[in-house]
């Protein structure tokens, strides 16, 4: 068994790409620095990320890939799944070894591979889209914490700079611990220093009294009286409910914190 160890970020990945031709030498897995090595490893190659190898390897697939491909590439890495890089890995080395497109290709397993791999993490992004609930503190800026499976935040941001311009919010990830701010001019990733521990609403993502908006807590109760005014009692389906809106991302919402 062939490995590559490299620092388990997308350059990286695409400057092994790029280390595996030159070499002529491709990986059976591909490990991250600090993880284990798999037992029956014959041989392994430590990657260092070059940033001008992996801007290569990246514009050699806008080459021969679709814009809406090439952000499926992008998505896909945010999965953060165990076997994300291998199957990143085998799917460009198929796409550089293929002549014809083959992005609808389902019938071959790479491709098939990255695409449900793609596909959940858009589910994830739509999801978010979908249950992110503000909060507004007293100094004017809307919060909302997220707890995504997948790592897909940095794929939201835009909607909510296109969709609240003007309004400062802020998006923070409690489980990855970073969000992004935005300031009504530009959006900046931020994150916490931890070394004091972090405030109560950067983990459980619901703001204290003392820095809430004297309104909001009028707002949280109106919406609460809404949703549960528009239930159908009788129409009632938790199983469904459960399905279409995961009990993960209950206690962010504002309409379940109390169930």
């Amino acid at each position: 068994m062939t490995a590559f160890r490299f620092d388990n970020t997308l350059e990286g990945l695409l400057t092994a790409v790029f280390e595996a031709y030159a070499r002529h030498t491709f990986p059976d897995i591909l490990v991250p620095e600090g993880a284990v090595l798999p037992l029956f490893c014959e041989e392994l190659l430590t990657v260092v990320t070059d940033e001008a190898k992996a801007s290569r390897v990246w514009q050699g697939l806008g080459r021969k890939l679709s814009s809406t491909a090439m952000r499926c590439v992008a998505g896909c890495w945010l999965a953060e799944e165990v076997d994300t890089p291998i199957v990143l890995f085998r799917f460009i080395r198929k796409v550089i070894d293929t002549s014809r497109s083959i992005e609808t290709d389902f019938g071959d397993a790479d491709v098939l591979a990255f695409t449900r791999m793609w596909q959940r993490v858009e589910r994830e992004r739509t999801r978010l889209l979908q249950f992110i609930r503000f909060q507004k503190a007293a100094d004017g800026v809307y919060f909302a914490a997220v707890e995504p499976e997948k790592n897909a935040l940095p794929l939201i941001v835009s909607h909510f700079r296109d969709r609240f311009a003007d309004q400062p919010w802020v998006i923070y990830d409690v489980g990855r611990t970073y969000g992004f701010y935005y300031d009504r001019k530009e959006v900046r990733r931020i994150t916490f220093d931890e070394s004091d521990g972090l405030p109560r609403h950067l983990v459980d993502g619901k703001l204290d009294s003392a820095l809430m908006a004297e309104d909001e807590r009028l707002f949280q109760s109106l919406w609460k009286t809404y949703f549960k005014a528009i239930c159908i009692r009788e129409r009632a389906n938790p199983r469904k409910q459960r399905a279409d809106m995961p009990v993960r991302y209950w206690k962010f919402l504002t309409e379940k914190q109390g169930d």
